[in-house]
This record gives C-alpha cells, sequence and structure tokens, in this order.
C-alpha cells in the first residue's frame, strides 16, 4: 500500500508534494483541481431568502511519486455573504466505507430534496437547508460519487481508515486555502462510518483547527463480548415497544429507552459480568426480567446464555407475525419468505421513511428523462448545475466496501474512534463535539454511543447529545429533520434564535 507521510497529516508536507508535482497550481491555492462547474441559484431556507453559488470541484490527490492518484469530487454551497470569514463553512460526508454523501445531501441539508422511487423521482426545494446559517460542502471520498481514483490499483491508497482521512483532510484544507477561508469557523459532520473518518481526521489533520465535530449514528465500538449485547439492549426494548410487544402503558420512546438503560446498568451488565459465576436462578431471573424488556420468550433468552445478537433480536420479534424488524431502523418489517436479497439490500431499514409525500403536490419539483440519465441525481449534476463527469455517479459502491483495510487485526479488532474525539478536545478547549442518534437505530445503537463517549472521557459540558424517534438516519421524517436543524443551527451558530 502507498503510505501518506509518517505524520497522519502534515498540511504543509502535502501541499508541497503537491506543489512540487503540478508547478502550475500555486502553494497558496492548495491542491490543483480538475474538471468543475460553478451556477447561481436562490431559494429560502429556515425562512431566510439565500442567493447562492453551487460549485462542483474536482481536486487532484498526489500520490507517493507525486503523480495524480486519485480524483475527489465536492459540491459546495456559498450563500452570498458580505463577510464570508464569520460564516461557518460544514463540511458533509457519510459514510459505509463506501457511501456517497447522496443521504445528507439530497435527504438532509442540501438545498434541493430526493423524493420518491427509481424513474419517478424528482428534486424539489428543501426548506430545512442549512444554508441561512453556514456554507455547505459535501465530499464524496474516493470510490463514491463522481470521486475516482486514476487506476484501480492507486484505489488501494484510500481505502483504509488512515488514508481515507488523510485524503479528506487534505481536500478540506486545500479548501479552505483555494476559498480564502482559513479566518472561517469550520465544522465536519460524518455520518455512520463519517463519524469513524471525522474522528481519524483529527488525528491526521490537527492543523485544521476545527471548531467542531458533528457525528450521526456513531460508530462508537467495534469490540465483540459483552458490551456489545449490553448496549444494544436499549434499543431492542425501544424497538419492541414501538411494535407493541411490551406494554407501551402511555410511554414514549425515549422514556422506554431511558428505563431500559436503567436496568441494563443495574441488572444485565452485572450479571453478564459474573459469566460462568453467574447461577441458574439468576440467569433464569434475568431471563424472564429481559423478556418483559423486549418481548422475546425467557426460554428463548435463556438459551442463548442471555446474548442476544442483532440478528436473533429482529428475526424473533415480529415471527409470529411473519416478518422481521431492519437494523438500520428497526420500525420498517419485510416478510420472512422474501427473496433473498445480497447485504444490506436485505435490510428493510435501508429505505424505510415513514412520511409518504405525494409528489404531485410539491411546489417546484423538477423530475429527469430516463432516457438521458440514470438517476434524478446525475441528472441535477449535469442539468442543474454543469458539471460535465467522466464516470457515472456511485451513490453505493460496495467494491470499495470489501476492498477496505481495517489493519491486521480486520473489521472486529478496529476500536473505534471515541478516543481521538477526547485526545481533540483535550488539546483545544474550544472544540465542541454533537452527537445525533436515533432510538431506533439497531446498527449503530444510541447507548453504544452513549456510554463510548462517556467512556472515552469526552468532556460533558462540550458534548451536544441529540435523541430521535428515529433509525440510523436521525434526519428522516418530516419532524425529525426540523428538529434536527433546529439543533445543528444552535450548535454552529451558538445563541442562535
Amino acid at each position: 500500500m502507498i503510505q501518506f507521510p509518517s505524520r497522519l497529516f502534515a498540511a504543509t508536507a502535502f501541499l508541497a508534494l503537491a506543489a512540487c508535482a503540478q508547478p502550475e497550481a500555486p502553494r497558496e491555492t492548495g491542491l490543483p483541481t480538475g474538471a468543475s462547474a460553478s451556477s447561481a441559484h436562490e431559494g429560502v431556507f429556515n425562512g431566510v431568502p439565500v442567493s447562492y453559488t453551487a460549485l462542483v470541484e474536482t481536486t487532484l490527490l498526489p500520490g507517493a511519486d507525486g503523480e495524480t492518484a486519485g480524483r475527489m469530487v465536492t459540491t459546495t454551497y456559498l450563500a452570498d455573504s458580505d463577510d464570508p470569514d464569520t460564516r461557518p463553512v460544514l463540511f458533509l460526508f457519510n459514510g459505509g466505507p463506501g457511501a456517497s454523501t447522496t443521504p445528507l445531501h439530497f435527504g438532509a441539508f442540501g438545498p434541493q430534496r430526493r423524493f420518491g422511487e427509481e424513474e419517478a423521482q424528482v428534486l424539489a426545494p428543501n426548506p430545512d437547508s442549512l444554508l441561512d446559517v453556514a456554507d455547505l460542502v459535501f465530499i464524496d471520498p474516493i470510490g463514491t460519487g463522481y470521486s475516482t481514483p486514476e487506476t484501480e490499483e492507486d484505489g488501494a491508497q484510500f481505502w483504509s481508515p488512515q488514508g481515507d482521512a488523510e485524503s479528506v483532510a487534505a481536500v478540506i484544507q486545500s479548501w479552505l486555502l483555494r476559498h480564502d477561508r482559513e479566518a472561517s469557523p469550520r465544522y465536519v459532520l460524518g455520518q455512520s462510518y463519517g463519524t469513524v473518518r471525522a474522528g481519524a481526521i483529527t488525528r491526521a489533520a490537527p492543523d485544521l483547527d476545527l471548531d467542531g465535530i458533528l457525528l450521526f449514528a456513531l460508530v462508537s465500538d467495534m469490540r465483540e463480548g459483552d458490551v456489545s449485547y449490553a448496549v444494544r439492549f436499549p434499543t431492542m426494548a425501544a424497538t419492541a415497544w414501538y411494535h407493541g410487544r411490551i406494554p407501551q402503558d402511555g410511554r414514549t420512546a425515549e422514556q422506554v429507552f431511558e428505563q431500559a438503560v436503567a436496568f441494563v446498568e443495574t441488572r444485565y451488565w452485572p450479571a453478564l459480568n459474573e459469566g460462568e459465576n453467574l447461577s441458574e436462578a439468576d440467569r433464569l431471573a434475568i431471563a424472564d426480567e429481559m423478556s418483559a424488556w423486549i418481548g422475546l420468550p425467557a426460554d428463548y433468552i435463556a438459551g442463548l446464555d442471555l446474548r442476544l445478537s442483532n440478528r436473533d433480536f429482529m428475526l424473533h420479534l415480529l415471527e409470529d407475525e411473519g416478518v422481521r424488524t431492519g437494523q438500520l431502523d428497526t420500525r420498517a418489517t419485510r416478510s420472512l419468505d422474501a427473496p433473498a436479497q445480497r447485504p444490506p439490500y436485505d435490510d428493510p431499514g435501508l429505505s424505510y421513511h415513514p412520511d409518504s409525500v405525494d409528489t404531485s403536490g410539491l411546489q417546484n419539483a423538477r423530475g429527469f428523462d430516463p432516457a438521458e440519465h440514470a438517476s434524478i441525481v446525475e441528472a441535477y449534476f449535469q442539468d442543474w448545475l454543469g458539471f460535465e463527469p467522466a464516470t457515472p455517479y456511485r451513490a453505493l459502491n460496495l467494491d470499495v466496501n470489501r476492498a477496505w483495510d481495517w489493519g491486521p487485526d480486520g473489521f472486529t479488532g478496529f476500536g473505534g474512534t471515541n478516543a481521538y474525539y477526547a485526545e481533540a478536545m483535550a488539546a483545544d478547549p474550544g472544540l465542541r463535539l454533537f452527537w445525533a442518534a436515533g432510538y431506533y437505530d439497531l446498527s449503530t445503537p444510541a447507548y453504544a454511543g452513549r456510554h463510548g463517549l462517556a467512556e472515552a472521557g469526552v468532556p460533558a459540558d462540550r458534548l451536544t447529545a441529540a435523541y430521535f424517534p428515529a433509525g440510523h438516519s436521525v434526519f428522516v421524517g418530516e419532524a425529525n429533520r426540523a428538529l434536527l436543524g433546529d439543533a445543528v443551527r444552535d450548535f454552529l451558530v451558538p445563541h442562535a434564535d
């Protein structure tokens, strides 16, 4: 594998390397660029009229030999401003590995939202976009969106936690230089694996001097063992409550979740810690209590030695109805005898949307011609923004996921990046953290995030935690997205109305 400099990221060394290889790109403007496009637009976001410029830019990333090894495409929305130095810049990316920024871009905070399915998809103005308070830069890492390695062999340089973080950090640093925004407040927002990337960036690029980090669906800890069973249990309880498999008793999802956390901390986790020393009577008693929380039979739970995997729970909670729950969003269901699909497409939570929107009633909605474009996203980039790509848009690239190099111990040996946040916050007393979690996310459970951040030593007084009755994508659902937008605005611009 081609290695970056020994220090995970040294902005000056990285940019100097690029400048030597590409003398036509002045050092003060960062890394050289390739195909780009610019267009002017207007919108109303959070009730505020905004005139803005959309920029699609390709940043050329060098390999060890100084030649271009990757082309990373970013989509920027810059609001007209008399004082850009005081305006926050928010850099956003999704996860995977191998996922483009499409969900955040066209489902959460971009100026246009995507509605409908396949050829019937349309884009319509997104009133919940954050453009009223911040400039937005959506980043598609190498192998996703329109971002590509120069050759197939070059992909290995970018497809590891370290190489990925270094490349994204280099693009962020270059963007700040190119657009003369080094004085602006700057934030990064990562979802799912993007939270791992955000943490790794704090080590790869300490000179970025971030003002804040936003984490959606935090990948808190990849360790196996009893901790993994304990931290997912409150999500299972909230799911059982949602599906009516435990008494609802006028409680909210939040109340059930917090009550289940208390059970975990006072009863379940201590029982797991007993291991083989737990008596048979106590084991059966705990199984009975767990059954009351998650709606599965006590004898089934006891037969699993009190340790339920996600699959154990998802396949059996609603088994008598002939359906399973989702993992990314446990509110979603799918028939148990449905045709087999390749993961992650077998997860009914992957594309779950609780709100049904009549696309015919959307104002200023715009569709696309399937004969000309493969998707509404490609139509948007080419017809609306004027960008002419060299390759198709890759919303989800599972080849990147399979090629990912987790290191010698593999995926389960990778401990996550919680400690990185704590280290970065210790080094910078002004750095703040925002964490958003869904009660129905069994892929990155909310309690796992809470426990992991606390265990790592993240300062509670600089952590903003926001919980939502949502799954993995906390912005799914009209009410959730509006509430999330308000919370993020308050974080980006503290004390703003």
